[in-house]
């Protein structure tokens, strides 16, 4: 199968998903730029911050894509391809897509605030504490999962048989990083402060990007596991408590052009050197080697590339703070989650020209697609610039690795003081633990600590926790778009059916974490044992959630009706 086909289709009909369901969308939501957004509002130079379109644009894009978009299809293509490009391009014009939208749209509409927020204004406050928690939750498994992803990526170690050596990829991909970080700052002083124009300030931190890039690979930085885990969790804590504008948003903005290069350039690869793709449509409802399902499997892996919990927390968080107009909820919120979409399959198709002799690449899917996509380049002619392109390609998947743990941390942070921003607390109390230092404080320290046991042992959790985030992100719009008396027509299947998707994956986890304890006895109670406890509670709280979200759901139908008779009556 000629890999341009599949990546043509699948551009063509985002596309048009984006023209006319997000059009759609908008005109049912009633989205119009009569309505000021809280980045005016509530202007604060903060968080509150009105931003162009564009720069936002690239800052979301940045934050919710991450390495998502790039591991789940690698890791679902056990499936076969065909599986996997039809649940990114459904499931991204139906589910993800109108998720991130109605999460941007509802937040801007309740003053910036969080799905929490919504949750507790439409649903209830017990349903809002319960979703904090499971937001937070999931949040520190993010912050814990990609700080190990970032660390092993930056360590410049590797020991072999008792014989230590450097790692060139890694510590060219750890200098471009950090000398990225001050290019970032710079960006956003002469932006906010200075009021340089976008385009010329644009241009020449791009030209910055290409010689951060230049100096990591010429003069590596070479620096330990344990070094690299306080720096990052020492950068992660300054990222989320500083002025968006000086770091995070200006980080994002030129980040995503890291990826839109990086698209770029696997864009053409795939169109102009007729790369095939070798792995079959379909290997089985069991995977490649019959050990896998189906479902739920493929529709949990694939997450960031069709619907992720996540973004939700992005969109209301520090999205929505931003956002100059409302119409441009539709660009950002709906077209971002597609341009992910598009990721996606570039990374199907990476994997796909690399299935060879019945068997899935090996490495870890980093490794997998920035070989897929080297390949490519190398076939265009230049196959002296492979190991250039392997090394730029492993730094952009980081830097975005890196910009979903700064993100996630913020976030965290908002959780953790809302949470206990209630009147009901005492004073004293109530402002030690919504003070944004202290709070960022728990949260980093509670990621460093999980972060010790490996994203290996953290991402089974992770991917049904995002995905039931998705479900209640649903739900809280649902239930708002009600009590507004609007439809809220388009939320019911992607809602049941990522419940279903989501208790069964995590059904499944149970008991072969069950089997590896009790039975096997090879699993240990830090990560099997841990894990059960974890999906004991996540499933408690999904339901109670779910049933305080249906019962809000028919009581505002039930007030709308008796509004309509009540008014008919009159009439």
């Amino acid at each position: 199968m000629n890999s341009a086909y599949i990546l043509i289709i699948g551009i063509v009909v985002l596309f048009f998903g984006y023209i006319f369901y997000g059009g759609w969308l908008a005109k049912k939501w009633g989205v119009n730029n009569d309505h000021e957004t809280p980045a005016h509002t509530q202007q604060d130079g903060v968080d509150y911050v009105p931003s162009k379109a564009p720069v936002l644009l690239g800052h979301h894009f940045a934050s919710i894509a991450g390495a998502g978009p790039i591991n789940g299809p690698i890791q679902a293509a056990i499936f076969g391809w065909l599986p996997v490009f039809l649940w990114i391009v459904i499931g991204g014009i139906f589910f993800g897509a109108v998720q991130d939208f109605s999460s941007i749209l509802a937040s801007i509409r309740h003053k910036g605030r969080s799905i929490g927020y919504v949750i507790s204004e439409h649903i209830g406050p017990r349903a809002k504490k319960l979703f904090f928690i499971f937001a937070y939750l999931t949040l520190l498994l993010v912050v814990a999962a990609f700080a190990s992803i970032v660390i092993d990526t930056f360590d410049g170690f590797t020991t072999t048989s008792g014989i230590t050596t450097t790692v060139a990829a890694n510590g060219s991909t750890a200098m471009a990083s950090m000398l990225f970080i001050f290019v970032s700052i710079i960006f956003g002083i002469f932006l906010y402060r200075y009021k340089t124009n976008l385009l010329i300030t644009t241009i020449f931190g791009i030209i910055a990007i290409i010689a951060c890039i230049a100096v990591g690979l010429y003069y590596p930085l070479y620096l330990g596991s344990t070094a690299w885990t306080i720096i990052i969790f020492v950068y992660v804590f300054i990222a989320s408590v500083a002025p968006v504008w000086i770091l995070l948003q200006p980080r994002d903005y030129l980040n995503s052009f890291l990826l839109y290069g990086m698209m770029a350039a696997a864009i053409i690869g795939i169109l102009f050197t007729g790369t095939q793709i070798t792995l079959p449509a379909y290997t089985g409802f069991g995977g490649i080697n019959g050990t896998s399902q189906l479902f739920p499997m493929l529709f949990i892996t694939v997450a960031c590339g069709a619907i992720s919990g996540f973004h939700s927390l992005v969109g209301s968080g520090t999205t929505s703070k931003q956002l100059d107009h409302e119409k441009d909820a539709k660009l950002i919120g709906y077209g971002g989650m597609l341009i992910e979409c598009v990721l996606a399959i570039i990374a199907l198709i990476a994997v796909g020209t690399l299935f060879a002799q019945g068997s899935m690449p090996s490495g870890t899917p980093t490794q997998v697609f920035a070989a897929g996509i080297a390949n490519m380049v190398a076939a265009l002619g230049i196959p002296q610039y492979y190991d250039v392109a392997y090394i730029v390609l492993i730094l952009a998947i980081s830097a975005f690795a890196l910009t979903s743990l700064d993100t996630a941390t913020r976030l965290a942070r908002y959780m953790f003081q809302e949470f206990f921003s209630d009147d009901g607390i005492p004073t004293k109390a109530r402002k030690l633990l919504t003070n944004p230092y202290f709070s960022t404080l728990i949260t980093v320290g509670l990621g460093a600590l999980l972060a010790t046991g490996g994203y290996e042992n953290i991402w089974p959790l992770f991917g049904s926790a995002n995905q039931l985030l998705a479900v209640l992100a649903l739900m809280a719009v649902a239930a708002w778009m009600v009590h507004e008396g609007k439809s809220n027509k388009m939320f019911i299947i992607p809602m049941a059916f990522m419940l279903v998707a989501s208790i069964s994956a995590l059904c499944i986890t149970f008991y072969n974490n069950v089997m590896k304890l009790f039975v096997l006895g090879t699993g240990t109670f830090i990560a099997e044992g841990l894990q059960l406890i974890l999906i004991v509670i996540l499933i408690i709280f999904s339901i109670v959630l779910v049933i305080d979200g249906i019962n809000a759901l028919r009581s505002h139908k039930q007030k709308n009706r008796k509004g309509k008779a009540d008014l008919g009556n009159k009439l």
